[in-house]
């Protein structure tokens, strides 16, 4: 005789899911695939997320972030294609930085291999309990806690 038994494996759900955000902005398809940390409870911003540090700009993988055609970030041109999206937050400005190389986390971050920075100033959000990115009007949206950050997207035709 002969019996086989199976154990079903828990499925946990991932503390920190994956997302995408995706639209369009003058005429380019944008499209942005991150994890979503929460906050739960704890100080985000320059606390978990410390000021002054490259931050991964969400949880687990590199976010990683596209664009369909030749763009410009805060107008500065940035050619098609896809990047590792990383800041470095302050409680002023923060540093918008697209990277060549789509890796695990921040550790292996390189500044070298940045093709391009921009900065923009933080505002006050509404509470935001999981980290948040969206595409809304032209630019890119990054909320959690009570933060919000935005870059404009243009296209560079």
């Amino acid at each position: 005789m002969f019996s086989v038994s199976l154990l079903a494996q828990d499925k946990k759900p991932m503390a920190s899911p994956p997302a995408t955000a995706q639209g369009t902005i003058d005429g380019v398809t944008v499209k942005v695939d991150y994890h979503q940390p929460s906050a739960k409870g704890r100080k985000i911003m320059g606390g978990l997320v410390p000021y002054d540090k490259v931050w991964r700009t969400g949880a687990n993988a590199s976010t990683s972030i596209e664009f369909s055609d030749n763009v410009k970030i805060q107008g500065k041109s940035l050619a098609k294609g896809k990047y590792a999206l990383f800041t470095i937050p302050t409680e002023k400005e923060w540093t918008i930085i697209f990277n060549s190389s789509i890796k695990w986390g921040s550790m292996s971050y390189k500044e070298s291999e940045d093709v391009l920075r921009v900065t923009t100033k933080p505002g006050k959000a509404e509470f935001t309990e999981m980290f948040t990115i969206s595409v809304e009007g032209n630019t890119i949206v990054l909320k959690w806690e009570n933060t919000s950050v935005a870059f404009a997207v243009a296209s560079d035709k």
